[in-house]
């Protein structure tokens, strides 16, 4: 059984028809392009648009016009992946440097969808991922130092490209920052703290922003519905 399809499946049950539809990035999210591919071939008419080049290059190449994300004010559904995510629906986006256009496009979605395989799902966070920092090139020096002073036993890595010489360059052309924590500061002050540092555009902790979240799991899949 592959657990990312099955969540995919359960993913595009969501879906009406019509709606904009946002998509982020991973292996789920390929998924559920194949899938929605298939039901437009059937008829299903909808609109897409994407936080990740990858999935934009596979939506184009199922055939889907792609929408630019600056032309829209708000998304009917948004449905993107994780590295973990908490009983809370609190989550970390850590792998792929591009949290920023992806916590955007879940602010501007009606419902936020998570989805994904069981292993994902944590009672809170492990110290197993970072998280992680976007900020101004200019801030090189200021921001791994004023985060040091805020959480004295963080550990802090740059990352750094194994294509060129040089640090990864956002898609907007700044810097990211892992910072490795002993254990997990309080959430609800994470986000309000790194981004009180000058130079720091966006965390990769998406607190407090989605609505359901999708775990597939060998005992089947289910729905992790936001508590009030």
């Amino acid at each position: 059984m592959n657990l990312k399809k099955e969540a995919a499946l359960k993913a595009i049950s969501f879906i009406k028809p019509r709606q904009l539809v946002g998509l982020g990035a991973g292996s789920t999210i390929a998924f559920i392009v194949e899938l929605l591919s298939e039901q437009v071939k059937a008829g299903l008419e909808l609109n897409v648009l994407t936080s990740s080049f990858s999935t934009n290059q596979l939506l184009l190449q199922k055939g889907f016009s792609v929408l630019p994300v600056a032309d829209v004010e708000e998304i009917d559904i948004y449905f993107d992946g994780c590295d973990q995510v908490d009983h809370h629906l609190n989550a970390l986006k850590s792998g792929g440097g591009i949290h920023t256009k992806e916590k955007l496009l879940a602010s501007m979605a009606t419902q936020f969808i998570l989805a994904g395989d069981e292993s994902k799902y944590v009672a809170q966070f492990t110290t197993a991922c970072p998280l992680v920092i976007e900020f101004l090139p200019e801030g090189l020096r200021y921001v791994p130092a004023t985060i040091q002073q805020l959480f004295a036993d963080a550990k802090m890595v740059m990352r750094m490209s194994d294509k060129k010489d040089g640090a990864v360059i956002t898609d907007n052309g700044n810097y990211l920052l892992d910072v490795w924590f002993g254990s997990w500061p309080e959430l609800s002050q994470l986000n309000p703290m790194m981004k009180s540092i000058t130079g720091v555009v966006e965390t990769s902790l998406f607190y407090n922003l989605a609505h359901k979240a999708i775990i597939a799991g060998n005992d089947g899949v289910k729905i992790i519905v936001k508590q009030a």
